[in-house]
């Protein structure tokens, strides 16, 4: 347990950047070579999704895994959840700007055609503020609060999972 624990201490913070960048560059690359299929724009859409999804709840693992075996990776939690929100942000745009072609007017038309969108940008907006809020500045202007507004990340990701099923 000590080794791992040490070993965990040891990974710092740009290699979990770097390593949580390679699903965006295999996207480009898949992109770029034209192995995304009949639908390139929703495959987008799609993997960018799933990837904020993947990162979310891996950062939401990092406690229970402490608990359950005494692992701790909570300083590596930051790079997860900043690595979900610019996934989510990424997925956002590409359906933004892909999708919709910065239509606004057929934005809302889509929204209301598929409430699901709803539960995403919901999560979305959540995951904005926890990532503005997510610097040392933040949590000693905020102090108690800072803690009860980042507990939000629960019901985002409940949201995300929503959006996604």
């Amino acid at each position: 347990m000590q080794r791992a624990n040490a070993f965990l201490r040891r990974i710092p913070e740009w290699a979990v950047w770097l390593a949580g960048s390679l699903p965006l560059a295999l996207l480009i690359y898949d992109t770029v070579l034209g192995h995304l299929g009949v639908d390139p724009i929703r495959d987008i859409e799609h993997r960018l999704g799933r990837t904020a999804l993947y990162f979310l709840i891996g950062s939401l693992t990092i406690t229970p895994v402490r608990r359950l075996f005494r692992l701790n990776a909570t300083h590596l939690r930051r790079a997860l959840g900043l690595l979900a929100f610019s996934y989510a942000l990424l997925h956002l745009l590409s359906w933004v700007v892909f999708d919709m072609g910065l239509l606004w007017s057929q934005m809302l038309k889509d929204v209301v055609k598929r409430p699901y969108l709803i539960f995403g940008m919901t999560a979305f907006v959540i995951l904005l503020l926890l990532a503005v809020t997510s610097n040392r500045f933040s949590i000693r202007r905020l102090r108690r609060w800072w803690g009860r507004l980042h507990r939000l990340v629960y019901f985002a990701a409940i949201l995300a999972c929503l959006h996604w099923l």
